[in-house]
């Protein structure tokens, strides 16, 4: 199961939470949105094909910030902040994602 479905996946489990994602893909910086088990990116088109994934296997996750849903732009509820993936993976893992 790719990255992306995993943390997709956690936020089906966790409705009142969502995800931003800060991720090197390629050589552009990108910051990815996850909630209710959808995710686009908030730097780059979003493909209309939920099979095209947002974040590619080669993207190197910088880290994962938890948030209060729904996402207020202007005054963010955070619940985490800075993640590091293997941490996050740690949990995933606990939860059986």
């Amino acid at each position: 199961m790719s990255l992306i479905t995993r943390l997709e996946n956690y936020t089906l489990k966790f409705p009142q939470e969502m995800l931003l994602i800060q991720a090197q893909i390629g050589d552009e910086v990108d910051q990815i949105i996850v909630f209710k088990g959808f995710s686009s990116s908030l730097m780059r088109p979003t493909a209309y094909d939920p099979d095209v994934a947002v974040l590619p296997e080669s993207a190197v996750v910088e880290c994962i910030d938890r948030l209060q849903a729904p996402y207020q732009p202007a005054d963010p509820k955070y619940l985490e902040q800075g993640l590091a993936l293997d941490i996050f993976l740690g949990r995933l893992a606990q939860l059986g994602l």
